[in-house]
């Protein structure tokens, strides 16, 4: 499963109340939690433009947040740079697009509250 970068906010800054008992208990159970790598990016420009406050730099932030959590981070890569450019324009967010665009490569389910996810065929844990 992936997490949103919505989802691992939320589940390493507390706010689980914000994530579906659903979601959460599918979280747990997991043998594996991964993120995209560009969701670094996109907390980082969050974070720099004022729309995200962290105790911490955003860096150390999500490293924090990946080993605390235990998370995987997929790397972005060439077919999956391919992939996310040649979806339909359902959603215009980049950084989703990625998202969107490994789930699909890697047969996983994505942890969010975006409902556009589901439009591309990806299963969605709201």
């Amino acid at each position: 499963m992936i997490l949103d970068t919505c989802a691992l906010l939320w589940l390493a800054g507390g706010e689980h109340n914000r994530i579906s008992e659903e979601a959460l208990g599918k979280i747990e159970q997991a043998p594996v939690v991964n993120i995209v790598s560009i969701t670094g990016f996109e907390i980082g420009l969050k974070y720099q433009v004022g729309k995200l406050h962290l105790a911490t730099t955003p860096s150390e932030w999500i490293n924090l947040a990946i080993e605390f959590h235990q998370l995987e981070v997929i790397q972005l890569d060439l077919e999956m740079c391919l992939r996310a450019s040649a979806l339909p324009p359902i959603h215009k967010d980049p950084c989703d697009r990625f998202i969107i665009a490994a789930a699909i490569l890697r047969g996983m389910p994505v942890v969010t509250t975006d409902r556009r996810f589901a439009e591309y065929g990806v299963k969605v844990l709201y």
